[in-house]
């Protein structure tokens, strides 16, 4: 036995079933030139505008997440990077290398952990979130365009009715006036929601810069701490390394071509040695 609820339900589901085959129908016959077409080329400036919008916002919304999770992956390479090369010097004969090793690992440690605590929640509460948040309008929006584009085939298929009926009267007179009937609430419908629409699109679309302003700026103003936090940790590696001109990463008088030469010399020495498989 069917419920008042189950028998609605089902009374709704026809209903919308009919609704789009009418709807489909419309549509190919105004592809065939059978109905006329409304077209509206202020409306459909105003929607390439939002949709072009929507495009950029759901790619900057991936990059943001992108960026974030590109940062996190970063800051814990350089850790995991920083003990393996700590373990790897553990016990070498150059004791100062071996606590630079050390105390590489140890910065690095501190800086992924900055990353973690404190630049990954910036980032989400000042950049990713406010984006993910006005990507959320797009459903609803993108639900009201739609209703929009139905209305409007309904309200062409109430004219074209009113047309044909004007062309070729019907012996039923009733069937004239309830098709302008049909006619005219269709067109309030869809001019009621087409004035709202165009109206409202065009100020979503230009609050994008007012919005997005703070976290463009909070995310140049995070770009730069992490940057500065790298370079302040990244500072105190410099005193255990030599400083001449053959030292890798030293001074300004850095010469590439003698610091190739020397690494060229040690792996040479390194082929020389017969665990190296040389005949």
């Amino acid at each position: 036995m069917l419920t008042p609820s189950t028998a609605i339900d089902r009374h709704d589901y026809r209903a919308g079933f009919v609704k789009s085959v009418n709807r489909a129908g419309t549509t190919f016959m105004q592809r065939t030139g059978h109905v006329d077409k409304t077209v509206d080329r202020e409306f459909a400036d105003i929607e390439d505008r939002y949709r072009m919008m929507e495009t950029k916002m759901e790619k900057l919304h991936k990059d943001a997440k992108g960026y974030l999770d590109s940062l996190r992956a970063l800051s814990n390479a350089q850790s995991h990077i920083a003990e393996t090369v700590a373990q790897f010097l553990e016990g070498a004969q150059d004791a100062q290398l071996g606590a630079a090793a050390i105390r590489y690992k140890a910065l690095m440690a501190e800086l992924d952990q900055s990353v973690r605590a404190d630049v990954d929640e910036q980032c989400r509460q000042t950049v990713l979130d406010p984006i993910t948040r006005y990507c959320a309008l797009f459903p609803e929006v993108n639900e009201a365009v739609r209703k929009r584009h139905n209305k409007l085939l309904d309200y062409d298929s109430a004219r074209s009715k009113v047309r044909k009926l004007a062309e070729k009267p019907s012996d039923d007179q009733t069937k004239m006036p309830r098709a302008e009937a049909q006619m005219r609430q269709a067109q309030e419908v869809y001019e009621a929601l087409n004035t709202q629409l165009t109206a409202e699109l065009p100020k979503l679309v230009d609050l994008r810069v007012p919005y997005l302003d703070p976290s463009f700026e909070a995310l140049v103003k995070l770009q730069h701490r992490f940057s500065d936090e790298s370079q302040k940790r990244l500072q105190q590696m410099q005193m255990p390394f030599p400083t001449d001109e053959k030292a890798v990463g030293g001074s300004e008088d850095y010469d590439e071509a003698s610091s190739s030469n020397e690494l060229d010399h040690v792996l040479q020495e390194m082929r020389e040695l017969s665990i190296c498989g040389l005949s």
